[in-house]
Parts: structure tokens; sequence; C-alpha cells
């Protein structure tokens, strides 16, 4: 799944294709996303109306316009193209956003966890965003922010980071590789950290997702830009996917733990805190 990096990295890619443009019609294909697309509601209140902007809430894309806000998001496998709006569809390219220049907005989604839905005037309000936590990227969240909110918490810090509705959008890989970078151990309890850990911790998770932010981020089996290119974060992974081989810092084995079902690679002798 496209984490926060992959789809900051997306919603730049479209800013610069649809932000000014005006919406001439929508193609709905199949409606039996992960929730039914609302064909109709799209279809009366989109055309004619111009792209104002295009946002991110956690991993979700937001494309505002001024009698609302479309809320996507890419699923498992989703993309978005910007393509000739000529070009032919294929077999899983479910959705088509039509733009005044000729060209459209593609969703390709082979297994359909994607969305597409109306999130009106006050889309922070609806249903899937209005419980996440705060943007890990702004300068808001530091480290008091974080202490703050881990406090009265035993969950291990792994399962916390990846919980939206703590810190919105930190998915799997880059929660393995902030603590790395951190030196905490995944399964040591949130609460117990220190204020002093807390804002290492913020330091890496900015760190890392600006990086992947840089590189285009991770290409993990589908993910790919808006154009196509893949992302190249991978070759900066340091635990990730490297179970058993040795810590590019001290050479001891990458651990394979699993937690809440998740993969959880970590080093024994550099992530200590919490051990």
């Amino acid at each position: 799944m496209p984490e926060l990096p992959e789809v900051e990295t997306i919603r730049r890619g479209l800013f610069a294709h649809v932000v000014g443009r005006t919406l001439t019609g929508i193609t709905v294909r199949r409606t039996d996303l992960r929730w039914p697309v609302p064909e109709n509601l799209l279809g009366k209140v989109l055309p004619g109306e111009k792209i104002m902007a295009v946002r991110r809430r956690g991993k979700y894309l937001l494309l505002d316009t001024q009698v609302g806000t479309v809320i996507l998001h890419l699923g498992m496998s989703g993309v978005f193209r910007f393509v000739p709006g000529n070009h032919p569809a294929q077999r899983h390219d479910h959705v088509d956003f039509h733009l005044d220049d000729g060209h459209c907005l593609r969703l390709t989604d082979p297994r359909r966890f994607g969305a597409i839905l109306w999130g009106g005037l006050n889309p922070c309000n609806h249903t899937l965003l209005d419980k996440l936590g705060p943007e890990p990227l702004d300068n808001t969240f530091d480290g008091p922010a974080l202490y703050a909110l881990t406090r009265g918490c035993r969950r291990p810090v792994k399962t916390w980071l990846m919980d939206s509705q703590r810190v919105a959008g930190i998915g799997n890989i880059y929660a393995v590789e902030s603590l790395f970078m951190a030196g905490i151990h995944p399964t040591c309890p949130v609460e117990t950290l220190t204020l002093e850990a807390c804002q290492r911790l913020v330091d890496a998770i900015k760190d890392r997702l600006n990086e992947a932010i840089a590189q285009g981020g991770t290409t993990l089996r589908d993910f790919r830009h808006s154009d196509g290119r893949p992302g190249y974060f991978q070759q900066f992974l340091q635990v990730y996917g490297r179970e058993g081989l040795p810590c590019r810092k001290c050479a001891a084995p990458i651990q394979s733990l699993r937690l809440g079902g998740r993969s959880s690679p970590c080093c024994p002798n550099c992530q200590s805190i919490g051990r």
C-alpha cells in the first residue's frame, strides 16, 4: 500500500497538471471499489468546476473544487496517472476525471481497494478523516507533542505509530525505519519513552519521510508515480526487508519480529531503547 511519502509524491506530481484545470466530465467504468463510487453525484457536481488545489491528509488525496472536495485513496495497488483523454482504457482503469486540456486523471486499481468519495465542503469532517491524528510533517508535531500523546498507553511503540488515529499516515516501512534511526526497539511500551526519546523519534520520522519524498517513495510491488516512474527510497532502507542480513551499522543480524500481524524487523544492538 502506498504510504505517506508515496501519496505526497503523487500529490506533488498531480499538482502541476491539474490545479487550475476545469473538470469537463467523469467516466466511471466500475463503481465497486472499496466503497461504492458515487457516480451520479460526481457526474452532477464536478463538470464545469475548476480544480483549486490537490491536498493530502494522512494517506488520502483531496481534490478541491469550489463546490466541494473529492476524497481519493489508492488502496493496495491503485495508481493515478495523467494521460491523454483518448488513451484507450485497459482492464483495470476504473475512473477518469476529464480535464479541459484534453487529458484525464485516471485511476488504475487491479485489486479495487482504492476509493473515490465525495467529501463536500468540509472533507475533514468525513468519517474517514475526522479521527485522524496529527500530520507527522507539521511543525506542531514535535517531541513534547509526541510525549503528551503517548502518556498512559502501554501499546508497543511500533503498533502505536501505525495507528492513524494517533499519528496520520505512518505505515509499516517508515515506522520500522524511523524506530531504527531513533534507536528504539519496536516492542517498547510507548508510555515509557522519555521526552528525549520522543524528540529523537520525531526527528527520525521527519527525516525518513522527507528523505523518502525526496527520493520519490519506495518501490515495493505496485507503487509508481503519477507518470509511471518508480520510487527509489528502497535503496536507503536500513532494516525493512533485511531480516537475517548484517546491520549496516553494527553487523549484528537483523532480527525478524511480527507485531500486530506486520513485519517489524529490528537490530538487537542498535535499537536498545525499551528492549
